[in-house]
């Protein structure tokens, strides 16, 4: 039996961000194809005033030197590292092992993500998370025998910031979390709504403040706001009348079921955005960017609308406005199940590291 050993900073509980959500998942692709073959290390090392040198995420020299026997003892010869910030763990097992293949997932091209929080709100604080950042993911193009990334526009900026580019693309992912009790599920508000979904990082909280700016005074229907967070964004963006703030909720679900469409008004960041993937998972068209469906290029122009101005934009929600409701359209659906569900993950993750 072939032995792996999945590196991640991320603790086994189901997180709300989709970064949490893809780890969580990967974690359990690789344990259904290698069954007593995978062990799975979570890092809790603290690096102090090391992390500039790459020493971010949980790995310390203490964590490396613990992984680094895990490997000897069980005799894997296979290490997926969970995000290219784990830099300093690669070139530490290319280092001091023989014989181990290392792979790297890409959730982002980390670089490029904290240049636009930097961007976005400039500090000392920000520009040494860049420079961190910068320096472990330089160390995991380096020593990684092959890199995953989620689109080719990642795997572009790896190219220009590195040298080297993605050896496999592998799309967004995630659990089906479609409910099975679904006439038992909450009544949402019986008014047509759009939906916007996500935590408040900044490219978030960008985007929603734009659209409450430039498009939603003027949008025939109310959009709702969910997600963690975004309770203590409430008064800037309630302000016009047109926005309701829900923020933190025990279940996606009667939100997404009972929305007439989903917005992703994104203008930065990278990989790729979970809330185009959820919303087809649900059955939910989207209004989005861009940004937003980078990576989905191969489905964009079936499940929504592309938009890059305000009236793009609204002229799009008046379009989605005046289609008639549906609560989970089979055909979007069948969107995820083919290219964004687990099983579609399990294949091709099964052909990347049996190569």
């Amino acid at each position: 039996m072939k032995r792996v050993i999945y590196v991640t900073n991320h603790t086994g509980g189901v997180g709300f961000g989709g970064r949490e959500q893809l780890s969580l998942l990967h974690s359990e692709v690789l344990s259904e194809i290698f069954g007593s073959g995978f062990e799975r290390i979570e890092l809790d090392g603290v690096a102090g005033f090391s992390k500039l040198f790459g020493y971010i995420n949980g790995v310390s020299r203490s964590s490396i030197a613990h992984v680094c026997e895990r490997i000897r003892v069980s005799g894997a010869r296979l290490v997926f590292l969970d995000g290219s910030n784990l830099g300093k763990l690669a070139e530490a097992i290319r280092e001091s092992i023989r014989g181990v293949e290392i792979v790297t997932f890409f959730h982002n091209c980390e670089a490029r993500f904290f240049l636009g929080s930097l961007r976005q709100h400039p500090s000392v604080h920000a520009l040494a998370v860049l420079v961190a950042n910068h320096r472990a993911e330089r160390l995991s193009v380096r020593w990684s025998d092959k890199l995953i990334c989620l689109n080719q526009r990642d795997s572009r900026q790896l190219e220009r910031l590195y040298g080297r580019g993605a050896t496999h693309i592998i799309p967004m992912a995630m659990q089906d979390r479609l409910p099975i009790n679904l006439p038992q599920m909450p009544t949402p508000p019986s008014e047509i709504y759009a939906l916007f979904v996500g935590g408040t990082f900044y490219a978030n909280r960008q985007g929603i403040e734009w659209f409450v700016d430039h498009v939603a005074a003027n949008s025939p229907i109310k959009t709702y706001v969910v997600g963690k967070g975004f309770e203590k964004w409430k008064d800037r963006l309630e302000r016009n009348g047109n926005v309701k703030v829900i923020g933190s909720v025990d279940s996606l679900a009667p939100w997404y079921l009972g929305a007439h469409f989903v917005i992703a008004p994104i203008f930065d960041g990278s990989g790729m955005k979970t809330k185009v993937a959820e919303a087809l998972m649900f059955g939910k068209r989207v209004v989005g960017t861009p940004e937003a469906f980078a990576g989905y290029e191969a489905v964009v122009d079936s499940v929504g609308a592309v938009c890059e101005t305000a009236p793009q934009f609204l002229a799009a929600v008046e379009s989605e406005a005046a289609r008639r409701f549906v609560g989970i359209d089979g055909e979007l659906r069948s969107h995820y199940e083919d290219r964004y569900s687990f099983r579609a993950a399990r294949d091709q993750l099964t052909r990347i590291l049996s190569a």
